[in-house]
This record gives C-alpha cells, sequence and structure tokens, in this order.
C-alpha cells in the first residue's frame, strides 16, 4: 500500500521560525586614542591648573682666576614662568525606559550597560578631538568661565606650539615650529589675560622631508627628545615616500614588504610614526612625551540623574586639562595640505 502524502510544507509558509540576528555587534568607529595614549596621568586640584616651566642659563666659557671676587656682572637669576590651563567638562549622557532594560535583546544583556560603555568611548574620543583634532581654531584656545556660569575650555596642542612667552633671554632655536605664510600666527600664552590664545591658519603647503628634520633639530637642541610623531592619515603616506634613513618592517617569512615608514631615523635618534584619525591633518606633532600631561579634576565617573516615570537616565562627565610642560622641546609643524 502507497503512503500518502499532504502537501510538502515550506519554510516559507511556516509561522514561528525565530529570525537569524547574530549576538554580535559589529562597530566600525574607531576608539584609539593615540595622544592620551601618550600623555602621562595628573591631577588638577583646582578649575584653574598651574604649572611652571624653567631652564638654565645658556651654556657659556666659564673661567674664574683664583681668588676671585664675584661682582654684579657675575650675578643671574632665571625666574620660572608661570603657565595655566583651565579644565573642560565634557559629558554624554543616555535615557531609556525599564522595558528596554528587561526585554530579550540580541548582542547584549543590558541595554544600559552596553549604552554607558559606548558613551565612554565617545568620551574618549571627544578629549582625543578636544586635544589635537579641533578643527576651529577658536576652539583651541582656552577658556576661563565668567563668573556666574560659561563654558570653560582647555587649550589644545596648536595653542601650545608658540614659546616666545618665556624666550626672554635664552638662546632657544626657534625653528621647532614651521608654519605656513599668509595671516598664519602662533597663538600661545598671554600674560595679561592669563590664557592660551588661539593660533590663525596660514597657506597650506605640501609636508617636505626638510620640514621634518627642522623641527626634529630644533626641539633636539632646545633640550626636547621628540621620539613620537603624530601626523593625520594623508601625512602619514607623504612620509612614507620619503628617501631619508627610515625603517620599513620587511616580514621575511610571509614574503610581504610593508610599504610604510613606522619608524623615521634622523640624526637625532628614532621617530615613532603614529597616524591619529583625530588629529587634524594639515598639522604635524613631534612630541618629547613627558613633557604632556592631561590631569583630571574629575575622573571619568557615572551619576543617575533624577528618575521621571518608567525613565532611567545616566551622565557620564568628566572633568579635563591639557598641561603642557615646555613647548619648546617639541616640534611643531602646522598649515599642511591634506590631499
Amino acid at each position: 500500500m502507497a503512503l500518502e502524502f499532504a502537501a510538502t510544507q515550506e519554510a516559507i509558509d511556516t509561522i514561528g521560525i525565530r529570525e537569524d540576528l547574530t549576538d554580535l555587534i559589529y562597530m566600525i568607529s574607531p576608539t584609539e586614542t593615540p595622544f592620551q595614549m601618550m600623555c602621562s596621568r595628573g591631577t588638577a586640584s583646582e578649575r584653574k591648573h598651574e604649572w611652571q616651566m624653567d631652564r638654565l642659563s645658556a651654556h657659556a666659557d666659564n673661567a674664574f682666576g683664583e681668588g676671585h671676587v664675584i661682582v654684579n656682572g657675575d650675578l643671574e637669576h632665571i625666574a620660572s614662568t608661570r603657565l595655566a590651563n583651565h579644565t573642560q567638562i565634557s559629558v554624554k549622557a543616555i535615557s531609556q525606559t525599564g522595558t528596554l532594560e528587561v526585554v530579550n535583546k540580541a548582542g547584549r544583556s543590558s541595554e544600559l550597560s552596553y549604552q554607558l560603555a559606548k558613551k565612554a568611548k565617545e568620551l574618549k574620543r571627544d578629549m582625543e578631538f578636544g586635544c589635537v583634532g579641533q578643527t576651529t581654531v577658536a576652539n583651541m584656545a582656552s577658556v576661563a568661565a565668567a563668573d556666574g556660569g560659561g563654558i570653560r575650555r582647555s587649550a589644545a596642542v596648536q595653542a601650545m606650539s608658540n614659546d616666545a612667552f618665556y624666550q626672554s633671554g635664552a638662546a632657544l632655536d626657534g625653528t621647532h615650529v614651521n608654519r605656513g605664510g599668509g595671516a598664519g600666527a602662533e597663538g600661545g600664552w598671554d600674560n595679561t589675560s592669563g590664557l592660551f590664545d588661539a593660533p590663525t591658519d596660514g597657506t597650506q603647503r605640501a609636508l617636505l622631508e626638510s620640514m621634518l628634520k627642522g623641527v626634529i633639530q630644533g626641539a633636539w637642541t632646545n633640550g626636547g627628545d621628540p621620539s613620537v610623531v603624530h601626523c593625520g592619515p594623508f601625512n602619514k603616506t607623504v612620509i612614507s615616500e620619503m628617501t631619508g634613513s627610515s625603517t620599513r618592517f620587511d616580514r621575511g617569512e610571509d614574503k610581504r614588504l610593508v610599504a610604510a615608514i613606522d619608524v623615521y631615523v634622523s640624526d637625532f635618534g628614532e621617530h615613532t610614526i603614529i597616524p591619529n584619525r583625530f588629529q587634524r591633518d594639515r598639522d604635524l606633532f613631534c612630541f618629547t612625551p613627558e613633557l604632556w600631561k592631561i590631569c583630571f579634576l574629575r575622573p571619568f565617573r557615572q551619576f543617575a540623574l533624577a528618575k521621571t516615570g518608567d525613565t532611567e537616565v545616566r551622565e557620564l562627565l568628566v572633568e579635563w586639562t591639557l598641561q603642557g610642560g615646555n613647548q619648546s622641546g617639541n616640534g611643531f609643524i602646522h598649515d599642511l595640505l591634506t590631499s
């Protein structure tokens, strides 16, 4: 006796099949923050964070006779320079319902925890942008909020490249800064206002190896050790085309040559080249790492804000400022082409 079958059931006609949604959530947004990774950490105890810079007198022929007597011309006193930056408050916030927290979700069990982790990464990216990537030069200056509120702002690296405010009487090499012509001008410390002023962008030009060598030499002559070079993506490719002394990684075991300069070797040492997604491509920095510090008045923290009905509101906050220990020990190239 032959078996009889009803019409074959197909998946397309079946109710109750779970959707094919993976438990992995793919995030393409970059989270590396090279400048912050380079800096040491410090503590601020006030909204206005201050530090001092000093220098030795210029080296000179030093020979005195036996039984000499000190006269006024032999006396020298170089006062330290007092600088300040202001703490900046950076904030991220989320709001969600109680229902969203308890429903079954793909890729995370707690929506609140997942969103808080995302916001923490976003805060770090915003800080990196604030330190080296500000696209509006006015936002590179430090700002002290007036009485009754207002927004304080930490000065960015670009506002700290000018060292004219403490060059008096010093034999410093000004070639550690290279800026385009036209309206380009340094910002730097303003003794009258007690703030770092914003620079002015100048005429853009191509990055040349002579520029890189020049600012490295200037920073080294001033006493720095500019061992880390930060640049944008386009000018990283320009450096990779330079023909000077450099180190390329040759992976002989898999027969690959990585055609990119990762370590540039100058007459003054080795310099690690690090592209930074968050900085302006028109700026290149040759950093002496120990001269930079990020200081926290309030480290990263989370607050539960007032609950409204069935809604949870959380705020992530960090209050920080940038401390540039001694600008002359770093190299700065501004106003570069970006394509």
